[in-house]
């Protein structure tokens, strides 16, 4: 790629998208195309032809996909196969009618087994079962690594693929319905701790830039909030002593996982596209920081961070999840590529 050469972003405003965006232009590329998703449905197979027909991109960044955590994933999970397939499928093969001349996809670890060993190295895809909780969601990922790969085999195009760890950063996704472990985390001991001192306002604030709730906040009295936060589990204990706050986090706890901060995603993403092709990179490779840390520990680590002063307890009722899920990053490594932001400096620049 050079300044100049005409560079597609799907899904542009997510996580990933939005951060990749920022990678670019603060490298100096400026003839960059994107479209949200009001302008282009990427599920639409004519609208994708007929957008790529148009624009001509030469390079594709594909960051466009539906994502969420455990209740996400358990709740729609036809959505999730489909809209995900769809819009693979849809970019991947008009990237090919079209010349692009590079792709990279952006896939997700979920892909691995449940029962994976640890690290987990690129080989070990299709190894074992899949985690049930995100099955759906995995099995399109692995379809877009294998259709890639099929693109490049068949037709000799120059697609590339990613795994990426765990993510999180600017831009977040801070609905407690579909996000991810860490931004709700994070949101939950905001909301504990505003709860904690008693600030209504704030918290009112909160709930109208992420709404938890049908019907207009300003409307509602501080009982109406509590049974809010309460079904999000951020609740008021009163004992016989002094009323005491507490923040329920699905599962034990006692799960480990690994995160990066998006951005170190997107200097990944940049570093491979510039310089690595697919048959040196091979099926796909992944990104992530080789390290973990269990749920409780992240848990009082944004606890910390935040200043909440409350109890966290644990809902043994929901699902864990995968007991472990951390990569093996040697290649990327051995590529010349590692992260820069420590955990505690990223969720610090989140909050």
């Amino acid at each position: 790629m050079n300044k100049s050469s005409k560079i597609y972003i799907a899904g542009h405003t997510g996580l990933v998208g939005s951060a990749i965006l920022r990678k670019l232009k603060s490298e100096g590329y400026k003839n960059l195309v994107m479209k949200d998703s009001r302008e282009l449905d990427l599920r639409k197979q004519s609208n994708v032809f007929n957008f790529f027909k148009k624009e001509k991109p030469e390079y594709v960044f594909l960051a466009a996909a539906k994502v969420g955590g455990i209740i996400a994933n358990s709740t729609y999970p036809a959505q999730f196969i489909y809209d995900n397939i769809q819009i693979e499928a849809n970019i991947i093969h008009s990237s090919y009618l079209n010349g692009v001349k590079k792709m990279l996809f952006l896939g997700s670890s979920c892909i691995y087994p449940r029962e994976c060993p640890q690290p987990m190295k690129e080989e070990y895809l299709l190894s074992g079962c899949l985690e049930k909780t995100n099955e759906p969601y995995a099995i399109a990922k692995i379809a877009g690594i294998k259709m890639c790969e099929a693109y490049n085999r068949e037709y000799g195009t120059n697609y590339i693929s990613v795994m990426p760890t765990n993510l999180y950063g600017q831009n977040d996704n801070f609905n407690l319905e579909t996000s991810h472990v860490l931004p709700a985390l994070i949101r939950k001991m905001h909301l504990g701790k505003f709860l904690q001192e008693g600030d209504f306002e704030s918290i009112r604030k909160d709930l109208k830039r992420y709404p938890l709730q049908k019907g207009n906040v300003d409307n509602m009295n501080e009982k109406e909030i509590l049974e809010i936060l309460s079904r999000n589990g951020i609740k008021l204990i009163t004992h016989h002593l002094s009323p005491s706050t507490v923040v329920e986090i699905w599962g034990s706890g006692e799960v480990y996982r690994e995160f990066l901060y998006v951005d170190d995603l997107a200097d990944a993403c940049l570093f491979l596209m510039e310089n690595y092709n697919y048959k040196e990179i091979g099926e796909f490779v992944n990104i992530g920081t080789g390290e973990e840390i269990k749920i409780k520990d992240l848990a009082l680590m944004i606890k910390a961070i935040v200043g909440f002063e409350g109890e966290i307890k644990y809902d043994l009722s929901k699902p864990d999840g995968t007991t472990r899920k951390l990569l093996d990053v040697s290649k990327i490594k051995a590529l010349g590529w590692k992260p820069r932001v420590s955990l505690e400096e990223g969720i610090e620049k989140v909050i």
